[in-house]
């Protein structure tokens, strides 16, 4: 369960998202003091956090859902899809493909464990 953005420069490409969130040019997603994201609209505020990990050539978000809740297919559908429409609505020049895993990933926290 996560989002993997090809880019010749992944950490560029983190801070001009988080600019562009500072600028309320993104308004819809926030980060936190950990560098987590989550969506904003209240409906699903607060339902799952997806991490950045900088890797050579990619960006790679993956996920946490809220301590002691599993993640379910309708959240992870929800902002994942919503992450890769706001990257391709505003940072379309930044990266030349976006893809999310359809099962979790190495990296992600999924589980009511979690």
């Amino acid at each position: 369960m996560a989002v993997r953005v090809i880019t010749p420069s992944p950490q560029a490409l983190l801070a001009a998202l988080k600019k562009a969130i500072d600028e309320k040019k993104v308004e819809t997603w926030k980060y936190d003091s950990q560098g987590d994201f989550t969506h904003t609209p209240q409906q699903w505020t607060l339902k799952c956090w997806l991490r950045p990990h900088v890797e050579a050539g990619a960006l790679v978000f993956t996920t946490i859902p809220p301590k002691n809740t599993a993640l379910s297919r309708e959240i992870y559908g929800i902002y994942h899809g919503r992450f890769i429409e706001m990257l391709l609505a505003h940072f379309d020049q930044q990266f030349s493909q976006v893809g999310a895993t359809a099962l979790a990933a190495v990296g992600d926290l999924v589980g009511a464990s979690a």
